[in-house]
């Protein structure tokens, strides 16, 4: 087992989750409940990852994060470091390819709210921000939870957009998807099935998880 691969795979996983959270939410909340002719092409963007090959859509963000690109010459005017091949880079493409395993849950648990709550609490007298804190976040929760579930999950297996924007740099950006691969190539199969092995266990049990959210979730609405 490379420890220090899976130790960077959680740590990409972690901050990947909690960093889309708030996102989803607000992305999940504005897709469930306001229409107009900008959402087909909103919705089409946040999971465009969905669909897109996970090395075309490193490669473009790759290309944005360059020396030559104004992002990449951004950060290096602040950090004096690039961000192309660096566990920040990492990150920041992480966050676009799985932005949808976050919006998505969130959305559908925004969209089974009767709409006379949200009318009640305005009769009540509360503004949006705690309507939102108070009432909708605690009627939402499995959605937040498989939210960060999904997010998690695919963030540790991603493959793709790692060895694209990341490349293979031990101690920074080797996660264990790459040290896998690597295995594989060495024909070191025993080392490459125990991480794998582990990879599988941790989606199986977390979509495990959601399942069981799921189905509480739908036991809740059906004996309110």
């Amino acid at each position: 087992m490379e420890w220090q691969a899976l130790e960077i795979s959680f740590r990409l996983a972690l901050l990947t989750s909690l960093l889309l959270l708030p996102v989803g939410i607000f992305l999940g909340r504005l897709l469930a409940w306001h229409t107009n002719r900008a959402t087909p092409l909103l919705h089409s963007l946040i999971f465009l990852p969905l669909v897109l090959p996970p090395t075309v859509l490193g490669y473009y963000f790759l290309v944005m994060i360059s020396g030559d690109a104004p992002l990449g010459q951004f950060w290096e005017s602040l950090f004096g470091t690039s961000l192309a091949f660096s566990f920040e880079g990492l990150l920041l493409a992480s966050l676009v390819a799985n932005l949808p395993f976050a919006v998505q849950p969130i959305q559908h648990a925004f969209a089974a709210i009767d709409p006379e709550v949200r009318d009640a609490a305005r009769v009540c007298g509360l503004n949006p921000w705690l309507s939102l804190l108070k009432i909708e976040l605690p009627l939402v929760w499995p959605g937040l939870v498989g939210a960060f579930l999904l997010t998690f999950t695919h963030t540790l297996g991603e493959f793709g957009v790692v060895l694209m924007v990341g490349g293979n740099l031990t101690g920074e950006t080797r996660t264990l998807s790459i040290a896998i691969y690597d295995q594989v190539q060495a024909f070191n199969f025993d080392a490459a099935g125990q991480m794998a092995l582990l990879l599988l266990a941790l989606a199986f049990f977390s979509l495990l998880l959601l399942q069981w959210l799921m189905l509480l979730r739908q036991r809740r609405n059906q004996n309110p």
